[in-house]
């Protein structure tokens, strides 16, 4: 359960330091650069203790699949940035992969 919520932080570290990139503008603004740095120490640094004792393709199939919905809900939040229904159900079908591997996967860590 530990890895899971390393996991879960790591995720969380990773779509704030993705989220931050795009309000840095090229690396020019000093605070949300910083943030995207640090976020992704702390996002590696997670994923890292993750590894431990989650196979690999597991433990990045869930951080690539809940990080692609994460960003995209802070793009539309904040940035306002569309999604056409094509990138929602593609989206859907991503979390829908991610609970398959999370929930009945034997290859998978519970």
């Amino acid at each position: 359960m530990k890895s899971w919520i390393f996991l879960g932080i790591a995720i969380v570290a990773e779509v704030l330091a993705t989220s931050a990139l795009k309000a840095s503008d090229g690396f020019t603004k000093l605070v949300p650069s910083v943030l995207v740095v640090g976020g992704y120490a702390i996002a590696f640094y997670f994923l890292a203790l993750t590894l431990k004792a989650i196979p690999v393709g597991i433990a990045y199939a869930v951080w690539a699949g809940l990080g692609i919905l994460l960003v995209a809900l802070i793009g539309w939040l904040v940035f306002g940035q569309r999604l056409d229904l094509p990138a929602v159900i593609g989206m859907t079908l991503i979390v829908s992969g991610v609970l398959i591997i999370s929930l009945l996967s034997k290859s998978s860590a519970h």
